[in-house]
């Protein structure tokens, strides 16, 4: 029997959001057809979020992109019921949001949410250790246990040392660790960032953005984040979702959207996209025209590979798992020994670097430097899942260096 699957943590079901008088005019068949512009010159109202619709599973990395004035910050916000939706719904864990009154909403926020915005709000004649442990300050944690669970988070946000000073005298950086720490301390369901890096110089931009992939991989949580960079976007997410004028663009995964850019809007945010950062192992792998197991004989892996033009291969054992490259000058010695092995030896086999399906182009160049072989690709488990060549590497990126040699 099948299991079952499990419901998506956030499903937002024809969300709207309208600014203005007599804001339930505009759902008529006639008004709902018009643009943004003609909605707000014919009726004065300003269409803030248009009949969105989408799902957010436990523990996915969603992204939420657009330029200024797309609706992505408003969307966000609605999560939370900092702006109440128009009409439709926001289901968080099976509850709808919209449906709930103040005290049913104050309780329900600080039960589900962690928020991390661009402007830290930390509080400046506090400390780190204080600052950290305001949200569970505020839900009457007593002082010890609130201490302790701060200052776990500040060691798992790397501010370990640092609870003792004070946010004037940290950089951007760290101050925005403090934030992220504060969110955590409550242990959030939901963690929700709005442009949360956009402030930070960009090397310290791509650190948190580092940082924050790490910690994820740790914590498994279910992020909501927003950005206007698309290259963050791509680095970050499981799922991006692309806003404009208050509406949903596309949905994808960060390969669907550059490589099928649903209209000019898309194509023109992911022009400048480079394929080596998006596209992965997993994507351009090819399986092996050879693949020995380590139960062979020496003899019936030296005619596999004589048969298919080979000096080299891959050997797995009987669970599939990589055990690494056997050559065929190895594979000769063993033949020439007095007692010849019933399989390939663990001592002929020589180990090599492995990566996982979801390893993307782009890191796939440092290895291709270091290793004569093909790159064998790897699930969670070490079980053999294909092969990447050099040639198939540099094929996956051609695209892009193609459009740029048109005009030569």
């Amino acid at each position: 029997m099948s299991e079952k699957k499990e419901q998506p943590q956030i499903v937002i079901k024809n969300l709207w959001k309208i600014y203005g008088k007599d804001p339930k005019r505009i759902f008529t068949k006639k008004m709902q057809d018009l643009s943004k512009d003609e909605i707000q010159e014919k009726t004065g109202c300003i269409v803030g979020m248009r009949n969105i619709s989408l799902e957010v599973e436990r523990g996915q990395f969603y992204i939420l992109m657009g330029l200024s004035g797309s609706g992505k910050s408003t969307l966000i916000r609605a999560l939370i019921r900092l702006i109440k939706p128009t009409d439709g719904s926001i289901e968080i864990n099976g509850k709808d949001i919209t449906k709930m009154n103040s005290e049913q909403l104050l309780h329900f926020r600080r039960d589900t949410y962690g928020m991390v915005f661009q402007h830290y709000g930390l509080l400046p004649h506090q400390t780190v250790l204080d600052n950290a442990a305001y949200g569970l300050k505020i839900r009457g944690v007593p002082k010890g246990e609130r201490y302790a669970k701060a200052m776990r988070t500040l060691e798992t946000v790397g501010l370990k040392g640092w609870e003792d000073y004070y946010p004037g005298s940290l950089s951007g950086g760290m101050q925005q660790r403090v934030g992220l720490a504060r969110a955590l301390a409550n242990d959030p369901d939901i963690l929700l960032m709005d442009e949360p890096f956009s402030g930070l110089d960009p090397l310290i931009r791509r650190q948190m953005q580092d940082e924050l992939v790490e910690l994820q991989e740790k914590l498994q949580k279910t992020i909501v984040f927003v950005t206007h960079d698309l290259h963050e976007a791509l680095k970050l997410g499981d799922q991006i979702a692309i806003m404009r004028n208050g509406e949903l663009v596309q949905v994808g995964t960060p390969e669907d959207i550059v490589s099928n850019p649903a209209d000019d809007y898309v194509q023109e945010f992911v022009r400048d996209a480079s394929p080596a950062k998006v596209l992965t192992a997993g994507t351009i792998m090819e399986s092996p025209k050879v693949l020995l197991y380590a139960w062979e004989g020496p003899k019936t892996a030296l005619t596999l590979l004589r048969s298919n033009n080979r000096k080299a291969a891959f050997v797995v054992d009987k669970g599939h798992k990589l055990l690494g490259v056997v050559k065929e000058s190895k594979l000769e010695q063993l033949l020439n020994l007095a007692e010849k092995p019933k399989g390939i030896p663990l001592s002929a086999i020589k180990k090599i670097t492995s990566v996982t399906e979801d390893t993307i182009v782009e890191d796939l160049f440092s290895i291709v430097s270091e290793n004569p072989y093909p790159i064998p690709v790897v699930d969670e488990n070490n079980k053999f899942k294909g092969m990447v060549t050099t040639d198939q590497i540099f094929e996956s990126i051609a695209p892009a260096a193609d459009e740029g040699g048109d005009n030569d």
